[in-house]
């Protein structure tokens, strides 16, 4: 029996834009977090702040929009930049990665640095694609680096009024088998740890196996999690109550996360969240529209449609919480519908950073 999760959302999908505002909406609404790939909006989630590295990742994420434009001078302009600073900046980016990760820091920069050179020549002829499969796995070697930066204690505080719950310390990475196919997806606990620490307890617990696709709306959202019977989450074996995950989101450049409490509630309309529903397979925690804080189990995979959801006008980012994002096999979300099913979920790497209580 599903709650009533996402019926609110729904119907605030289709109406206007402005429906928060006093004024007319374009006035006031920003321009918009307008990132669609997932790897580059979790490599931009990490809390790091090197900044030649930042930079470099930069130029090469901006040369897409010169790329469109067939503007090779831009183009150029980016990939020599790249390579400058990597090659000039290799000890200040050493000097961020904690000793233990300095070997694998000293292998992907040298990968990089020969992967550069590559960008300056396709660039140089001009040849689109291979500038492109290049400049991609120059970006993923970037990932890698910083997530080697991060250092190991957690960078934000729990509130200890939730030290019931399990939280995700870092990142997992899951497969999800459906009936249609398997998709993977990465879940970000440095920005949701509650959301992700309780999603990756109930992956580990077999919860999500067999279960059905329970809602499937057309360009909006796929939401399972609702277990068979009359429950409507998880309950917790030793209470005997259903557990609750409180609505949880972080604003980039903000010390504390916030909790319990929506943007609009707080007044904060043209905030972008750190993990925003900007792409196919955002992951997102589901809660019903009587309460943001009674998430248990349901989850829902954002099906991005770019004409329902322009930059800046995302009616969904600060009224639910994203805690991943699908980055293979996202495609399969085009093809299942209601009843079709979550094989499974399993975790690949990353079971480690869960801890179930403090």
């Amino acid at each position: 029996m599903a709650k009533h999760f996402l019926v609110i959302l729904l119907a605030t999908a289709l109406m206007p834009c402005g429906f928060f505002f006093d004024q007319p909406a374009i006035a006031s609404l920003p321009p918009g977090n307008r990132v669609k790939d997932p790897y580059t909006i979790l490599r931009n989630a990490l809390p790091i702040e090197q900044k030649d590295l930042r930079e470099i990742q930069n130029q090469l994420e901006e040369a897409s929009d010169a790329l469109r434009g067939n503007r090779w001078a831009a183009i150029n302009k980016a990939a020599s930049r790249s390579k400058f600073l990597i090659n000039n900046k290799t000890n200040q980016i050493l000097g961020a990665i904690p000793e233990k990760n300095k070997i694998e820091g000293e292998r992907i920069i040298e990968s990089l640095k020969n992967d550069l050179i590559d960008l300056g020549t396709q660039s140089s002829e001009k040849n689109k694609s291979n500038f492109i499969e290049i400049r991609n796995k120059s970006l993923k070697e970037i990932g890698a680096l910083e997530a080697l930066i991060v250092k190991d204690e957690f960078p934000y505080e729990i509130p200890s009024k939730y030290d019931d719950l399990p939280r995700l310390l870092g990142r997992a990475t899951v497969e999800i088998k459906t009936t249609k196919g398997n998709m993977n997806a990465i879940i970000d606990g440095y920005n949701a740890p509650l959301t992700a620490g309780a999603f990756i307890d109930l992956v580990e617990k077999g919860f999500y196996n067999k279960l059905p696709i329970n809602r499937a709306e057309e360009f909006f959202v796929l939401q399972t999690g609702d277990p068979e019977g009359q429950e409507i989450g998880y309950i917790n074996p030793d209470t005997k109550e259903e557990r609750h995950v409180p609505l949880e989101i972080r604003i980039p450049n903000k010390k504390e996360t916030i909790y319990e409490k929506s943007f609009e509630e707080l007044g904060l309309y043209t905030e972008t969240p750190t993990l925003p529903f900007a792409t196919l397979g955002t992951l997102g925690w589901a809660h019903s529209d009587q309460d943001l804080n009674d998430g248990s189990s349901q989850f829902f995979f954002f099906l991005y449609e770019a004409e329902l959801n322009p930059a800046g006008r995302n009616l969904i980012d600060g009224r639910y919480g994203a805690f991943g994002y699908v980055v293979e096999g996202e495609e399969i979300l085009n093809k299942l519908e209601i009843n079709d099913r979550i094989t499974s979920i399993t975790v690949l790497n990353g079971s480690d950073r869960l801890k179930k209580h403090i």
